[in-house]
C-alpha cells in the first residue's frame, strides 16, 4: 500500500494542477468577446518625435514592398525575426512623445508611419487573407480599424482615432496620398519611411505618384474620373467642387488635365475602389 503522506503529497499536486487548468480555463474564457487587439507598449513618453527611429521600419519596407507598393506579405509572415523586428518598432513608437517644439513635420511622419506600420502588422496577424474588408465587420466583432490599438504614451490609438483625430485635423490633405489601409485602391505604399526632415517632398511624391495610377485618376473628353477617396474625404479637399479641383490639379499628371480642373468647365465622376489585398503576386 501506499502511504500515505505520498498519497496526500500526490493528491494535493492533482489538486493544484486542476486548479490551475480551471483558472486558465475561466482566464480564456472571460476574453471570449474581448475585441481590443494592443500593439507597442504601454510605457510614459520618452523620446521626443523628432528623435524617434525609424529605421527599422525604413529596412523592412524595402525588404518587402516593391516600387508599386505592393507588399510580399506571404515571405514577411514567415520571417519570426522581422515580425519581431516590426513589433520592436511598434514598441519603440509607443515612447514618442509629442512636445510644445514638436515641428508638424515631425508629428505628420511619426503618425503616418505609425498608421501604415499598425496597418501591416494587422494584416500580418490575419494572413493569409484577401482583404482587409474581411477583417472590418459592419455589425459586431473585431474590426481591425477599431479595435487593433497602438500604445503610445501609455493611450491607445486604433488606425480610426489616428486617422480622423490627428493627421486629419492637421490640414493636410496629401495625408490621404500617404496612409495605406492595405488594399490595391489605396495610394502606393512607399518602399522607406516617412522623414521628419523630408516628409514634405515625400507627400508631394506620394501625391503626384497617386495621381498617375489609372485606377485613381482619368482625362478624356471633359470629363475626369477621380478615386473613391476623392469622394469619401472631398471635404479635406475644399469647401466645394470648384475647390476640391483646384486643390488636385497641381497634382495631375498632364497640363491639360491640370487646366481643365482650374476651370471647372468639366465632369466629374467617381472609379470603383478595389479593396482587394495589396499583395505582390
Amino acid at each position: 500500500m501506499m502511504p500515505h503522506k505520498l498519497l496526500r503529497k500526490m493528491l494535493t499536486k492533482r489538486l493544484i494542477a486542476l486548479v490551475l487548468a480551471t483558472t486558465a480555463g475561466m482566464a480564456a474564457f472571460s476574453l471570449i468577446g474581448q475585441k481590443e487587439v494592443y500593439v507597442g507598449t504601454r510605457v510614459r513618453a520618452t523620446t521626443p518625435l523628432e528623435q524617434i527611429d525609424h529605421s527599422g521600419w525604413d529596412r523592412l519596407l524595402k525588404a518587402y514592398v516593391n516600387e508599386h507598393g505592393m507588399v510580399n506579405y506571404g515571405r514577411w509572415a514567415t520571417n519570426i525575426a522581422d515580425r519581431r523586428s516590426l513589433e520592436q518598432y511598434l514598441a519603440h513608437l509607443s515612447t514618442g512623445k509629442r512636445t510644445r517644439t514638436s515641428s508638424a513635420d515631425a508629428v505628420l511622419a511619426f503618425w503616418i508611419n505609425a498608421y501604415n506600420a499598425v496597418t501591416i502588422h494587422g494584416i500580418l496577424r490575419e494572413y493569409p487573407t484577401s482583404s482587409i474588408r474581411n477583417h472590418t465587420p459592419s455589425a459586431s466583432g473585431y474590426n481591425i480599424w477599431k479595435h487593433l490599438q497602438l500604445f503610445v504614451d501609455g493611450h491607445p490609438y486604433s488606425l480610426n482615432r489616428i486617422e480622423h483625430e490627428i493627421l486629419l485635423k492637421m490640414n493636410e490633405s496629401r495625408v490621404h496620398f500617404a496612409i495605406v489601409c492595405a488594399s490595391v485602391g489605396c495610394p502606393r505604399l512607399l518602399n522607406e519611411s516617412y522623414k521628419p526632415n523630408s516628409v514634405q517632398n515625400q507627400l508631394d511624391t506620394s501625391a503626384r505618384k497617386f495621381f498617375l495610377h489609372p485606377r485613381n485618376f482619368r482625362y478624356s473628353d471633359g470629363e475626369i474620373q477621380l478615386s473613391s477617396i476623392l469622394k469619401w474625404f472631398a471635404s479635406d479637399f475644399g469647401s466645394n467642387q470648384s475647390d476640391q479641383l483646384k486643390t488636385i490639379a497641381r497634382w495631375l499628371p498632364t497640363q491639360a488635365a491640370q487646366k481643365v480642373a482650374v476651370s471647372g468647365r468639366l465632369r466629374v465622376s467617381y472609379l470603383d475602389y478595389d479593396w482587394h489585398l495589396n499583395e505582390q503576386h
